[in-house]
């Protein structure tokens, strides 16, 4: 079985930082960023976890849920390879604010409009493009392991997707049925505005204090 030369990972407080290269079968590089790709946003990434969860409370009906997701899973793939492979570099300074934004953005979306809006999809696309910027600084700080590149990336990519589909299914499970009470759309503003107002404290922080 093929090889690779493979980072492995040790918690530190408040950060990731790399041992020694292990050589590890494809398939223990394929798991381990499975594994990394699952925890960056479940249960580590507060920001990406809110912006799915702002996405979700913009309608509970699943052919809308389908077609948000799809739109940010093909934006964030793409600039996550284009980053990865060194084709697309922008400053984190710029990426990190611009994602608090976002998810500002589609809560704001959320006080104010009743429906999902038709133009959300290409919003939605938009803001998965600096998402992706944002997991591929992740990975960069991981490493890559250069004879298994592309097994890591789309194994990183997997494990990201799966964290985003298992807060919304959870989401879905406990709360379609409530989607037509009376005080579902209150749940909605005050989650949203919550939402929304840690975002836009997260913007501040990353602009003036490089949070």
């Amino acid at each position: 079985m093929a090889s690779a030369a493979l980072p492995s990972f040790r918690r530190q407080p408040a950060e990731w930082i790399m041992e020694a290269a292990v050589e590890q079968s494809v398939w223990d590089v394929i798991g381990l960023y499975l594994q990394q790709g699952f925890i960056h946003i479940l249960p580590r990434g507060l920001d990406h976890i809110l912006f799915v969860l702002a996405l979700f409370f913009a309608s509970t009906r699943l052919k809308s849920l389908i077609w948000q997701v799809s739109a940010f899973t093909l934006a964030h793939t793409l600039t996550l390879a284009l980053a990865v492979l060194g084709y697309v570099h922008l400053d984190p300074a710029i990426v990190e604010p611009i994602i608090a934004l976002s998810i500002a953005f589609v809560a704001i979306e959320n006080l104010i409009f009743k429906d999902m809006p038709r133009w959300r999809p290409a919003i939605v696309f938009a803001f998965g493009l600096f998402h992706g910027l944002g997991f591929a600084g992740v990975l960069s700080d991981y490493g890559l392991p250069q004879d298994a590149l592309i097994a890591s990336l789309l194994s990183f990519n997997v494990g990201v997707e799966a964290g985003q589909l298992t807060i919304i299914a959870a989401c879905w499970l406990v709360l379609h049925r409530f989607a037509e009470a009376s005080w579902y759309p209150w749940l909605v503003r005050i989650a949203s505005g919550i939402i929304a107002l840690m975002a836009l404290w997260w913007a501040f922080e990353r602009v003036f204090f490089g949070g």
